[in-house]
Protein backbone atom coordinates (compact mmCIF):
# COMPACT_ATOMS: atom_id res chain seq x y z
CA UNK A 1 0.00 0.00 0.00
CA UNK A 2 1.29 3.46 -0.80
CA UNK A 3 0.73 6.62 1.19
CA UNK A 4 -1.61 9.31 -0.06
CA UNK A 5 -3.42 12.39 1.16
CA UNK A 6 -6.99 13.47 0.58
CA UNK A 7 -8.92 16.64 1.29
CA UNK A 8 -10.94 16.28 4.47
CA UNK A 9 -14.37 17.85 5.01
CA UNK A 10 -12.89 20.86 6.82
CA UNK A 11 -10.34 21.56 4.09
CA UNK A 12 -7.49 20.01 6.06
CA UNK A 13 -5.59 17.08 4.62
CA UNK A 14 -6.09 13.70 6.24
CA UNK A 15 -3.75 10.75 5.90
CA UNK A 16 -3.82 7.05 5.37
CA UNK A 17 -0.71 4.96 4.82
CA UNK A 18 2.24 5.62 7.10
CA UNK A 19 0.77 8.66 8.86
CA UNK A 20 -2.74 7.25 9.33
CA UNK A 21 -4.70 8.55 12.29
CA UNK A 22 -2.84 11.79 12.98
CA UNK A 23 -5.13 14.72 13.71
CA UNK A 24 -5.22 17.05 10.68
CA UNK A 25 -3.33 20.27 11.45
CA UNK A 26 -4.07 23.84 10.55
CA UNK A 27 -1.84 24.03 7.47
CA UNK A 28 -1.25 27.53 6.14
CA UNK A 29 0.42 28.21 2.79
CA UNK A 30 2.99 31.01 2.63
CA UNK A 31 4.30 31.09 -0.97
CA UNK A 32 7.38 28.81 -0.73
CA UNK A 33 6.69 27.31 2.71
CA UNK A 34 3.84 25.80 4.72
CA UNK A 35 3.14 26.22 8.43
CA UNK A 36 1.53 23.34 10.34
CA UNK A 37 0.00 24.01 13.78
CA UNK A 38 -2.51 22.23 15.98
CA UNK A 39 -6.08 23.47 15.39
CA UNK A 40 -6.82 26.28 17.81
CA UNK A 41 -3.21 26.61 18.96
CA UNK A 42 -2.39 29.98 20.51
CA UNK A 43 0.76 31.67 21.66
CA UNK A 44 4.32 31.12 20.56
CA UNK A 45 5.56 27.55 20.21
CA UNK A 46 8.87 25.94 19.34
CA UNK A 47 9.30 25.05 15.68
CA UNK A 48 10.88 22.23 13.71
CA UNK A 49 12.04 23.03 10.17
CA UNK A 50 11.80 19.91 7.98
CA UNK A 51 14.34 19.78 5.14
CA UNK A 52 13.52 17.41 2.28
CA UNK A 53 16.08 15.43 0.34
CA UNK A 54 17.10 15.19 -3.27
CA UNK A 55 18.08 15.42 -5.98
CA UNK A 56 14.47 16.01 -7.02
CA UNK A 57 13.12 16.61 -10.53
CA UNK A 58 12.27 20.20 -11.46
CA UNK A 59 8.63 20.95 -10.76
CA UNK A 60 8.36 18.44 -7.90
CA UNK A 61 6.85 19.93 -4.73
CA UNK A 62 8.05 17.86 -1.73
CA UNK A 63 6.00 19.85 0.81
CA UNK A 64 2.84 18.57 -0.91
CA UNK A 65 3.94 14.93 -0.62
CA UNK A 66 2.32 12.60 1.90
CA UNK A 67 5.69 12.31 3.66
CA UNK A 68 6.03 15.99 4.49
CA UNK A 69 2.37 16.76 5.06
CA UNK A 70 2.57 13.78 7.43
CA UNK A 71 5.62 15.04 9.29
CA UNK A 72 4.07 18.50 9.48
CA UNK A 73 0.88 17.02 10.96
CA UNK A 74 2.89 14.98 13.45
CA UNK A 75 4.87 18.05 14.52
CA UNK A 76 1.63 19.96 15.10
CA UNK A 77 0.08 17.06 17.03
CA UNK A 78 3.19 16.99 19.24
CA UNK A 79 2.76 20.66 20.16
CA UNK A 80 5.27 22.13 17.72
CA UNK A 81 5.03 24.38 14.71
CA UNK A 82 6.03 22.28 11.70
CA UNK A 83 7.63 24.10 8.77
CA UNK A 84 7.80 22.42 5.36
CA UNK A 85 9.22 24.05 2.25
CA UNK A 86 10.80 23.41 -1.14
CA UNK A 87 14.46 23.98 -1.99
CA UNK A 88 16.20 23.61 -5.37
CA UNK A 89 18.25 20.44 -4.84
CA UNK A 90 17.84 19.18 -8.41
CA UNK A 91 21.48 18.03 -8.60
CA UNK A 92 24.29 17.74 -6.08
CA UNK A 93 25.77 20.92 -7.54
CA UNK A 94 22.73 22.72 -6.10
CA UNK A 95 23.81 22.32 -2.47
CA UNK A 96 24.88 25.99 -2.16
CA UNK A 97 21.56 27.22 -3.59
CA UNK A 98 19.61 24.91 -1.29
CA UNK A 99 21.69 26.05 1.69
CA UNK A 100 20.73 29.65 0.96
CA UNK A 101 17.05 28.68 0.92
CA UNK A 102 17.38 26.83 4.25
CA UNK A 103 18.94 29.93 5.80
CA UNK A 104 16.14 32.13 4.49
CA UNK A 105 13.46 29.74 5.77
CA UNK A 106 15.03 29.67 9.23
CA UNK A 107 15.03 33.48 9.29
CA UNK A 108 11.37 33.59 8.23
CA UNK A 109 10.41 30.93 10.73
CA UNK A 110 11.88 32.91 13.62
CA UNK A 111 9.90 35.98 12.54
CA UNK A 112 6.52 34.21 12.61
CA UNK A 113 4.11 35.35 15.29
CA UNK A 114 3.26 31.76 16.30
CA UNK A 115 6.92 30.71 16.70
CA UNK A 116 9.19 31.09 19.71
CA UNK A 117 12.28 32.43 17.90
CA UNK A 118 14.65 31.01 20.51
CA UNK A 119 13.51 27.38 20.22
CA UNK A 120 14.14 26.00 16.73
CA UNK A 121 15.11 22.51 15.54
CA UNK A 122 16.38 21.49 12.11
CA UNK A 123 15.41 18.02 10.82
CA UNK A 124 17.03 16.92 7.55
CA UNK A 125 16.08 13.95 5.38
CA UNK A 126 18.04 11.89 2.88
CA UNK A 127 19.95 14.12 0.42
CA UNK A 128 19.16 17.15 2.55
CA UNK A 129 21.27 15.81 5.41
CA UNK A 130 24.43 17.61 4.34
CA UNK A 131 22.57 20.93 4.54
CA UNK A 132 22.83 20.77 8.34
CA UNK A 133 26.59 21.29 8.16
CA UNK A 134 26.50 25.10 8.05
CA UNK A 135 24.37 25.18 11.20
CA UNK A 136 26.46 22.66 13.09
CA UNK A 137 29.66 24.51 12.34
CA UNK A 138 28.38 27.81 13.74
CA UNK A 139 25.30 26.87 15.78
CA UNK A 140 23.37 29.95 16.92
CA UNK A 141 21.91 29.86 20.45
CA UNK A 142 18.34 29.60 19.14
CA UNK A 143 19.11 26.34 17.30
CA UNK A 144 18.37 23.78 20.02
CA UNK A 145 18.60 20.50 18.07
CA UNK A 146 19.52 18.90 14.76
CA UNK A 147 17.93 15.65 13.58
CA UNK A 148 18.44 13.46 10.53
CA UNK A 149 16.51 10.61 8.92
CA UNK A 150 18.42 8.21 6.57
CA UNK A 151 20.73 11.10 5.70
CA UNK A 152 23.38 11.90 3.17
CA UNK A 153 25.99 13.43 5.48
CA UNK A 154 28.54 14.67 2.95
CA UNK A 155 28.77 15.64 -0.68
CA UNK A 156 29.87 12.78 -2.98
CA UNK A 157 33.64 12.31 -3.49
CA UNK A 158 33.51 13.50 -7.09
CA UNK A 159 31.57 16.66 -6.22
CA UNK A 160 33.35 19.69 -7.73
CA UNK A 161 32.28 22.19 -5.05
CA UNK A 162 33.31 22.93 -1.46
CA UNK A 163 33.07 19.42 0.02
CA UNK A 164 34.34 20.60 3.42
CA UNK A 165 31.42 22.99 3.78
CA UNK A 166 28.86 20.19 3.38
CA UNK A 167 30.60 17.59 5.53
CA UNK A 168 28.05 17.22 8.33
CA UNK A 169 30.11 14.54 10.12
CA UNK A 170 33.06 16.89 10.59
CA UNK A 171 30.78 19.85 11.33
CA UNK A 172 29.01 17.93 14.10
CA UNK A 173 32.27 17.77 16.02
CA UNK A 174 32.39 21.58 16.18
CA UNK A 175 29.08 21.67 18.12
CA UNK A 176 29.63 18.78 20.51
CA UNK A 177 27.01 19.87 23.05
CA UNK A 178 24.19 20.56 20.58
CA UNK A 179 21.59 17.77 20.91
CA UNK A 180 21.45 15.59 17.81
CA UNK A 181 19.33 12.67 16.66
CA UNK A 182 19.85 10.14 13.87
CA UNK A 183 17.15 7.83 12.51
CA UNK A 184 18.88 5.16 10.46
CA UNK A 185 17.56 2.14 8.57
CA UNK A 186 18.82 -1.37 7.99
CA UNK A 187 18.20 -1.36 4.23
CA UNK A 188 20.21 1.79 3.57
CA UNK A 189 21.96 2.79 0.36
CA UNK A 190 25.47 1.34 0.78
CA UNK A 191 27.27 4.63 0.11
CA UNK A 192 25.43 6.31 3.00
CA UNK A 193 26.31 3.77 5.67
CA UNK A 194 29.95 4.69 6.37
CA UNK A 195 29.30 8.42 6.96
CA UNK A 196 26.40 7.55 9.26
CA UNK A 197 28.61 5.16 11.22
CA UNK A 198 31.28 7.85 11.40
CA UNK A 199 28.74 10.27 12.88
CA UNK A 200 27.70 7.73 15.50
CA UNK A 201 31.34 7.07 16.39
CA UNK A 202 32.40 10.71 16.64
CA UNK A 203 29.43 12.83 17.69
CA UNK A 204 28.62 13.62 21.28
CA UNK A 205 25.05 14.20 22.47
CA UNK A 206 23.71 11.97 19.68
CA UNK A 207 20.53 9.94 20.11
CA UNK A 208 20.29 7.05 17.61
CA UNK A 209 17.03 5.41 16.53
CA UNK A 210 17.68 2.19 14.62
CA UNK A 211 15.11 0.64 12.31
CA UNK A 212 16.82 -2.56 11.12
CA UNK A 213 13.75 -3.77 9.24
CA UNK A 214 13.12 -0.53 7.35
CA UNK A 215 14.44 0.89 4.09
CA UNK A 216 15.46 4.34 2.92
CA UNK A 217 12.21 6.24 2.33
CA UNK A 218 10.18 3.87 4.49
CA UNK A 219 7.40 6.43 4.94
CA UNK A 220 6.39 5.96 1.30
CA UNK A 221 5.89 2.20 1.68
CA UNK A 222 2.66 2.10 3.67
CA UNK A 223 1.91 1.77 7.34
CA UNK A 224 4.54 0.09 9.51
CA UNK A 225 3.78 0.04 13.22
CA UNK A 226 7.37 -0.28 14.42
CA UNK A 227 8.64 2.48 12.15
CA UNK A 228 5.70 4.73 12.97
CA UNK A 229 6.35 4.34 16.69
CA UNK A 230 10.01 5.20 16.12
CA UNK A 231 9.09 8.34 14.16
CA UNK A 232 6.71 9.41 16.92
CA UNK A 233 9.46 8.86 19.48
CA UNK A 234 11.85 10.92 17.36
CA UNK A 235 9.35 13.79 17.13
CA UNK A 236 8.76 13.55 20.89
CA UNK A 237 12.53 13.79 21.38
CA UNK A 238 12.56 16.99 19.32
CA UNK A 239 9.68 18.43 21.35
CA UNK A 240 11.30 17.49 24.66
CA UNK A 241 14.63 18.95 23.57
CA UNK A 242 12.98 22.24 22.57
CA UNK A 243 11.17 22.38 25.90
CA UNK A 244 7.58 23.25 26.87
Amino acid sequence: MTSRTTDGPTGHRTHDGFFAGIEPPDRRRHDTLDVHTAPGATGRRPAVVLVHGGPIPPGHVPRDSAVFTGYGALAAATGLVGITFDHPLHATTDYPASAAVVAAVLDRTREMEQVDPDRIALWCFSGGGALAADWLRAAPPWLRAVAWTYPVLAAPPEWPGDRKRFDAVAAAQTSPDLPKLLVRVGAEYPQLVAPQEALVASARTLEVVDLPGSAHGFETQGYDGEARQAVEQAMAWVADTLGP
